[in-house]
């Protein structure tokens, strides 16, 4: 039976700032149009977080009894360490979304936003449709494709839409930011693995891409979110705070370009949700301060 540290552990606290960061950013849009709700905001982060950690344990159950874990460099894995049983997993996961579910329905009668139910639904079943079912759609080389829709203009502009109603340019721009960050840590990710998943047959865009290839994906990624911030700050300069973080994606750009492999590209991962975290809140800060000044 696993531990209270290994549940912890395979919940893998530290892929949460993709789930803080899309609310981040959406609720410094709202402020920037503004309108925010704080109630609503934190309902969202929990909503967002709940999700991530469902989706972590249920790529933890899905890829563990196909195999596809049984070596691996990467932190724990629960079903495929043998740690915890396949069915107590699974039900970890499937709790995690009946709370973002319940957390979800909480905000959209609150913002009378009710098509977003549809949404919802969507989320959910591309949390587990990810590794599982009979095709999931990560060994296919889509996981990025999903990654970007579901962090970025879903998470962001879901959280502008509950608060404030009204989407703007900026949110938009922003949302693909972080959408594009948020891909970068899963190329991270992939690109460590390319090796065991060519042996399982889990088919992800890095190894249909390559070795050298994918580090140029992660290399634009993690950069182009900056340019983004560059042609943002044209229309309103606050939101250029989002340069602060650069510092924060050169580091683990530089680890890419140079040939990281292994246990390396673990701390590549953990440095771009860093960056990630650091770039959506300061851009949400500067979205917000675009009504105050």
């Amino acid at each position: 039976m696993a531990t209270l540290a290994q549940w912890v552990e395979g919940a893998r606290l530290r892929t949460l700032p993709t789930a803080v960061s899309p609310v981040l950013v959406g609720t410094g849009a709202a402020l920037g149009s503004g309108t925010v709700a704080v109630g609503r905001a934190v309902l969202a982060l929990v909503v967002s977080l709940a999700l991530v950690i469902g989706v972590n344990y249920a790529n933890d159950y899905s890829d563990g009894i196909r195999g596809t874990d049984d070596e691996r460099v990467g932190p724990l894995r629960l079903v495929g360490s043998k740690a915890a049983s396949p069915h107590a997993v699974r039900n970890a996961a499937l709790v995690s979304f009946a709370i973002a579910m319940l957390a979800g329905l909480t905000l959209v009668s609150l913002s009378r936003q009710w098509w977003l139910i549809a949404v919802g639904a969507v989320c959910v079943a591309g949390a587990w449709f990810y590794t599982g079912g009979k095709r999931p759609y990560g060994y296919a080389g889509l996981g990025e494709v999903a990654v970007f829709v579901f962090f970025g203009p879903v998470g962001v502009l879901g959280t502008v839409l509950t608060q404030s109603g009204a989407i703007g340019p900026l949110a938009v721009v922003a949302a693909v930011g972080v959408g594009l960050l948020t891909c970068g840590v899963l190329v991270a990710n992939n690109l460590r693995d390319i090796a065991g998943d060519e042996v399982s047959g889990k088919r992800t865009l890095a190894v249909a891409l390559g070795d050298r290839d994918t580090r140029r994906l992660y290399t634009a990624t993690a950069l182009v979110p900056f340019l983004l911030t560059i042609g943002m700050g044209i229309r309103s300069w606050p939101v250029l705070l989002g340069l602060l973080a650069l510092p924060l994606a050169i580091t683990p750009v530089r680890l890419v370009l140079g040939g990281a492999d292994g246990r390396k590209l673990i701390r590549v991962l953990q440095q771009t949700s860093v960056a990630l975290l650091g770039w959506s809140a300061l851009t949400g800060v500067g979205l917000g301060l675009g009504l105050v000044l």
